[in-house]
């Protein structure tokens, strides 16, 4: 039995929700971004209980095709750019999402566009925006760098979006500090 989640978003939301599980007394088969994969169904009374106790940690038990599928987009963008070691410049979003979900893309941007009030590319802008300002408050790899760690073209190009994003310049975002950052699951 597969369930979908809202607002798994890191490492840290798949161990939240294990350790749910595991005070449930379910074993799962895996835990990942947005998923959760049972070998055996849960009874109506477990599921209520599962949904209740998510909603305390800030989570959401989607039932909702429509809503599974945009948590499965945002998860995917979420991964990589947040999780992976660097994103591949031949690989654009727009493939990677409709491989994975295994549906046309034109779909699930409609879709995405419908449910969120925004793009998809919208939304991986801003996602790419708060990775830059982690890397930037980290202060471990110069813009050229993280531009290319983000598969940007040019540091002049990632400047630009996170001006445009932001209203910031990188080197004045660096001098005001972290004050600006957004948790990943309120992009």
């Amino acid at each position: 039995m597969k369930l979908y989640i809202k607002n798994m978003v890191c490492p840290r939301c798949i161990m939240a929700v294990e350790q749910e599980l595991n005070r449930m007394g379910v074993a799962p088969v895996s835990v990942s971004l947005g998923e959760v994969i049972l070998d055996a169904p849960f009874t109506d009374e477990q599921r209520e209980d599962f949904s209740h106790n998510l909603t305390k940690l800030g989570f959401e038990l989607l039932d909702d095709t429509r809503h599974r599928i945009i948590e499965q987009i945002k998860n995917i963008v979420v991964e990589n750019i947040h999780y992976r070691s660097g994103v591949n410049g031949n690989e654009n979003f727009s493939d990677i999402i409709a491989h994975k979900l295994h549906r046309d893309y034109s779909y699930l941007s409609k879709l995405f566009s419908e449910v969120e009030g925004k793009t998809i590319e919208k939304y991986i802008i801003a996602q790419k925006v708060e990775k830059v300002k982690e890397l930037i408050v980290y202060d471990e790899l110069s813009l050229s760098e993280i531009a290319d760690k983000l598969g940007y073209s040019s540091v002049a190009h990632l400047s630009s979006q996170f001006k445009k994003s932001t209203g910031l310049t990188p080197s004045h975002f660096k001098q005001m500090g972290n004050q600006s950052r957004k948790p990943l699951d309120s992009i």
